[in-house]
């Protein structure tokens, strides 16, 4: 059978998958099927491969290619349109045919060739007839609704950062991006903005159907609590009134909902076919370790074909999508809109570096969105050093499931290390310690005024050890069993019952968690973080962290906690094990030594590198490659290495290590040796003596030198690595010597007048004063300067100038991508007479200056400015971004005045407003 024909037959199976019956032209029956595949059905170029025909009516066509040629598909396209504009035999119509498909027996390309700019992107499958035939039914198509008919976005009581995330992914959308990320720190919104982005993509965009994926089954509860209770700017009616939101609970998807609500396990279970347990939903995978006993991939699902979603909004789900998870992202032909708070590479990677907003923790504070916190320290000897126990003391003993006791002698003298705590060894003094500990500094030091405990959250190893920590808290607090709750998934109480209560009731004070209230979960409440746990991971911690950031007014925080006496302005972390000093990575790797290239594994294992670590890496790397060789690299393999394949040289390095085996082959050896043993009574040294023979025996192939060749040759020819982790930035962007030599004439020209006529033109006197006399730097003095310096002979206007430092201060240059205003005048004089280090757009310095100036602000008045306040303030900002000032007069310009004007200002600052503005014109100018 020749490539081609393999190739076809793959094709074939895929179409009928899809629901299309596949003819010969011979044997031409359209009335057979809504959907048919006719095969070399002949045009005036040459017979195409495959047209479709749907109710009749061609509709599109697809030029097949051998699976070698996957790397080529793009090249296939203008072969592809040229059938679909060619005149079909025996049709009446001409128009060119819209849906264009290159498929290999691997791989399919899709082009519609009715969007605005026809883009080929991959697809899983092959779409379904009925698919296409709504697609030619509709007016335009998605992609077309994206870019030409979303209507602006309503406003009103959404947050700067929400109107930037909602405007910055439509824009996105409307350039046909498939991935886009939105940066927005805990507490802003996420999940609000996205579901204003998704109700406009459903009402303007037409999408049939977008998928809402979640972390956990707790989120996903919480998710769709907040669809129900959304009501969009331009219909007084509920979310879950105009559109069915269905929250996946079963393998089937409600073929009238256009919200899903699910999980990546569940999504994951439904089209592997693989049963879900129940309690997998609910941990987050940030807290999983992934196997390759777990992998088993998606395969086409004809009860949810690729089509199913439109979009697939991932929120907070980033720890997720990498690795086995993957493939339910891979699997849909839908955009993908990422949701977070603590992005990683990965995550910057995955989503091709396309973030359409961002909206930092930093700048949550400011805007007093969130708080900020503080971070106390706890230190004891044992979390420090750990302790030691001697033989035969009597201690109890606890069985970790049951929880049972026995008191009985310790065989050994045991040392453990503060790591060891609470998994091998518990010390019940140290987490009394720490407890006490805690609650004389919340008492004394942290929040003295207090008369109740604040609610505090209390992370926890593991259940056990919540355990231990609940019993321990309600001893040193005094206190009974509502006083501290367990809130983890294994929970006898009902989990939600238990942080409904948390949130919003006086008790329980403190909860104690391991991982349910990790990520995601609001109680705004909280005061106090404890972490008797390290975290590793930077992204998990920030998430943890998270917890306590949200701010709240005075009235609801004292409804939970009755001594509060304003809102809350902050939270404590309290660190009972130095994870703020510990050392976090961007993720947890799932491989031993993923940044071990293959060749080095091989070389290390013929050196004698035998280590658990090594042996398993390179077993995976060849399980892996087994599954991508073609016989024939398959066949050089297995002439070299003596007759084994590259699966079985994979496999018998990872049998080689099973722990069983190891015995039973120490077991044979003793007996061989006429030794009698049993499994207790074997040696360390007979079981590593074992291990090493088994190893030194799965590893001997690799000695041969022509062995580790080929496979390296093999893998280069077969694998590509698709690297998220590095991304790259462009360090030159060329001008040539010349142009440099220019540019730096006329950045000399304006240094030197600059210098020249620094006590003639207001606005140069103006820098050159500070800080000893402050004015007000007006518009016009910029409008002066500009004239003098755009006149001949230097000819030095803001964008030339802008330009010029550009080329030969790339690095100190901020902002290029901007169109220029007459204001970035200033940053340029700041920047050549060194007042500033990096040249960046006056408007960014203006909102660097407003932030830092609206939080003093608030901070010496005691309480913020009000919302409305704060919006106002920030109109102002923007006239003086764009104007150098503000006065009582510009009041009348269309930004203000559309907004009420100089009357309204008035009646909401009074008396402040000129002094209001006068601190305005020094800090944010100056």
């Amino acid at each position: 059978m020749t490539p081609e024909t393999k190739a076809r037959l793959l094709i074939d199976q895929k179409l009928e998958q899809a629901g299309w019956v596949i003819q010969d032209l011979k044997q031409l029956n359209l009335g057979a099927a809504a959907g048919v595949a006719v095969r070399e059905y002949p045009t005036d170029t040459g017979p195409a491969d495959y047209v479709l025909f749907v109710n009749r009516n061609a509709v599109g066509v697809i030029e097949a290619k051998k699976d070698s040629a996957g790397e080529n598909l793009t090249a296939t396209e203008n072969q592809t349109e040229r059938y679909a504009t060619a005149n079909l035999k025996w049709r009446k119509d001409n128009t060119p045919l819209r849906f264009l498909f290159e498929a290999t027996g691997q791989i399919i390309h899709f082009t519609d060739s009715a969007d605005p700019i026809p883009r080929s992107r991959e697809i899983f499958h092959f779409f379904k007839p009925d698919t296409l035939s709504l697609w030619t039914s509709q007016n335009t198509t998605l992609r077309h609704r994206l870019a030409k008919q979303m209507p602006a976005l309503p406003e009103l009581n959404l947050r700067d950062c929400q109107i930037s995330a909602v405007t910055g992914l439509e824009h996105s959308l409307a350039l046909n991006k498939p991935r886009a990320l939105v940066h927005m720190a805990t507490g802003a919104g996420k999940t609000f903005t996205a579901i204003t982005s998704v109700y406009r993509l459903l009402k303007f965009g037409g999408a049939k159907r977008i998928l809402f994926l979640v972390d956990t089954r707790n989120l996903g509860k919480q998710a769709h609590q907040e669809f129900m209770a959304y009501t969009p700017p331009d219909d007084g009616r509920k979310f879950t009134e105009l559109y069915n939101v269905q929250r996946l609970a079963s393998p089937s998807i409600d073929p009238h909902a256009q919200v899903c609500i699910s999980t990546i396990q569940r999504m994951y279970s439904i089209l592997s076919g693989v049963p879900i347990d129940e309690s997998a939903e609910d941990v987050s995978l940030n807290e999983v370790q992934q196997t390759n006993k777990q992998e088993k991939l998606v395969r086409y699902n004809a009860a949810v074909p690729v089509e199913t979603f439109d979009f697939i909004v991932i929120d907070e789900c980033h720890r997720s999508i990498y690795n086995l998870w993957k493939q339910v992202l891979d699997y849909f032909d839908a955009s993908l809109i990422g949701l977070t708070a603590t992005p990683d590479k990965r995550t910057f990677g995955f989503f091709n570096e396309n973030i359409v907003a961002e909206y930092t923790y930093e700048q949550s504070v400011a805007d007093g969105v969130n708080v900020g916190y503080d971070v106390y320290e706890i230190e004891t000897e044992v979390t420090q050093k750990g302790a030691q126990l001697k033989a035969k003391e009597w201690v109890d003993h606890r069985d970790r499931a049951t929880r049972k006791k026995r008191w009985a002698e310790t065989e050994e003298d045991t040392a453990y290390t503060g790591k060891e705590l609470d998994r091998s060894v518990v010390n019940p003094s140290q987490i009394r310690q720490v407890i006490q500990a805690m609650k004389t500094a919340v008492e004394t030091q942290i929040f003295p005024s207090r008369k109740e405990t604040p609610k505090t959250l209390i992370f926890a190893k593991t259940d056990s050890h919540a355990d231990d920590i609940i019993k321990m808290v309600r001893e040193v607090y005094g206190q009974g069993n509502a006083f501290c709750k367990k809130v983890t998934y294994r929970a006898e109480e009902d989990a939600d019952s238990v942080l409904s209560s948390f949130r919003n009731d006086y008790n329980p004070r403190i909860a104690v968690t391991v991982d349910m209230i990790a990520t995601g979960t609001d109680v705004k409440p909280l005061e106090v973080l404890l972490f008797m746990r390290d975290v590793r991971s930077k992204g998990y911690y920030e998430q943890m962290k998270g917890r306590g950031v949200r701010s709240l007014d005075g009235e609801s925080l004292k409804r939970v906690s009755n001594s509060a006496d304003g809102a809350k302005t902050r939270f404590v972390l309290i660190d009972a094990v130095g994870v703020e000093k510990s050392l976090k990575t961007e993720s947890r790797p799932l491989e031993k030594k993923p940044g071990v290239v293959m060749k080095d594994l091989l070389q290390g294992v013929a050196m004698g590198s035998r280590d658990d670590d090594t042996v398993l890496s390179l077993a995976n790397r060849l399980v892996r490659l087994a599954k991508q060789l073609d016989d024939k690299a398959k066949a050089r393999i297995e002439k070299v290495s003596g007759g084994i394949s590259v699966g079985a040289m994979g496999k018998s390095l990872i049998t080689a290590l099973d722990p069983d085996a190891i015995v039973q082959t120490a077991l044979e050896t003793a007996k061989a040796k006429g030794i009698t043993r049993t499994e207790d009574s074997l040696l360390p040294e007979e079981l590593e003596a074992a291990r090493a023979q088994r190893v030194a025996a799965a590893c001997a192939p690799f000695d041969r030198p022509e062995l580790r060749d080929e496979l390296e040759n093999a893998r280069r020819e077969r694998e590509q690595i698709i690297d998220h982790i590095n991304l790259d930035q462009v360090t030159f962007s060329g001008f040539s010597e010349q142009a440099e030599t220019q540019a730096n004439k006329v950045i000399q020209s304006f240094t030197d007048y600059i210098a020249a006529h620094k006590d003639e033109i207001a606005a140069l006197s103006f820098f050159y004063q500070q800080p000893y006399q402050r004015r007000t730097l007006t518009f016009d003095m910029i409008e002066e300067l500009h004239e003098h310096l755009s006149k001949p002979p230097i000819m030095l206007t803001t964008e030339r100038l802008w330009s010029a430092y550009t080329r030969v201060q790339t690095t100190a240059v901020k902002g290029n991508d901007r169109q220029r205003q007459l204001t970035d005048l200033v940053s340029l004089v700041r920047f050549a007479i060194g007042l500033d280090t990096e040249l960046k757009p006056f408007a960014d310095d203006v909102d660097k200056r407003f932030q830092a100036w609206i939080f003093r602000h608030n901070a010496q008045r005691g309480t913020a400015f009000s919302p409305e306040q704060t919006e106002w303030l920030r109109l102002m900002k923007d006239h003086i971004a764009s104007s150098c000032s503000i006065s009582r007069d510009d009041f009348d310009y269309a930004e203000l005045a559309d907004k009420g004007g100089l009357q309204k200002a008035w009646g909401l600052f009074g008396k402040d407003l000129d002094t209001l503005m006068n601190e305005m014109n020094t800090e944010l100018v100056a």
